[in-house]
């Protein structure tokens, strides 16, 4: 069945900023929703290799206690004003959903599982903007805390993909650059020379990672 208004709003959609996630959140039914579509992406294997951790109302303030710790732990004389606002991160939007990969033992590769996790983060953002919501994918530090990963209970084959904050849009988004599909897209055959990699794409450190970088 052919959907052109689906067509037409991914043509169109963009994150929200965070500052502009406002109340009321979605309902505990849109919740639902929104996690059973969350979990119907692409999935090698049947893995289902991710899981979802929900933070609402209260418990929003509450992790706030762990990310304290654990931002305390790993940057040793932070001023307590800087500590309170780490606390506070999860109060940035009325709903926040983690989205964490772990790792299943199967024949089939790691990296799948870990692009399975990364699709289950986008459906999370597309079914909260069909419900008329906006939302933003983010990462931050906290997402790479061994600290707080240990504190909430994740274990060494867990990984936190993001973390989707979702609330009521207090400012329509505003459009940004995207990539030139001509630097991005190649049409190959068997005379293709070369492919377009997307170089240059207006990033002035577009290379390589840093020696240091663990890409996965």
């Amino acid at each position: 069945m052919k959907a052109p208004e689906l067509i037409s709003f991914l043509k169109t959609r963009r994150s929200s900023k965070i500052a502009q996630l406002g109340a009321p959140a979605p309902t505990r039914a849109e919740i639902e929703d929104i996690l059973t579509i969350g979990a119907r992406v692409p999935d090698h294997g049947k893995y289902h290799p991710w899981y979802f951790i929900v933070f609402e109302g209260d418990a929003r303030a509450q992790v706030g206690a762990h990310l304290r710790t654990a931002y305390a732990a790993e940057n040793p004389d932070t001023p307590p004003a800087k500590l309170d606002l780490e606390a506070e991160k999860f109060l940035r939007a009325p709903l926040v959903i983690a989205v964490v990969s772990r790792i299943r033992e199967g024949k089939h590769p790691q990296w799948e599982q870990i692009l399975s996790s990364g699709a289950a983060c986008y459906n999370l953002c597309l079914a909260a903007n069909g419900l008329g919501y906006g939302s933003n994918w983010l990462t931050e530090w906290y997402s790479y805390s061994s600290t707080f990963k240990k504190l909430m209970g994740l274990d060494e084959r867990d990984h936190f993909a993001g973390f989707i904050y979702i609330g009521t849009p207090t400012e329509k988004n505003e459009e940004r650059e995207r990539p030139d599909p001509n630097h991005i897209i190649t049409f190959w055959n068997k005379d293709t020379a070369s492919l377009n990699k997307g170089e240059p794409y207006g990033m002035p450190d577009a290379g390589l990672p840093k020696a240091g970088v663990t890409l996965l």
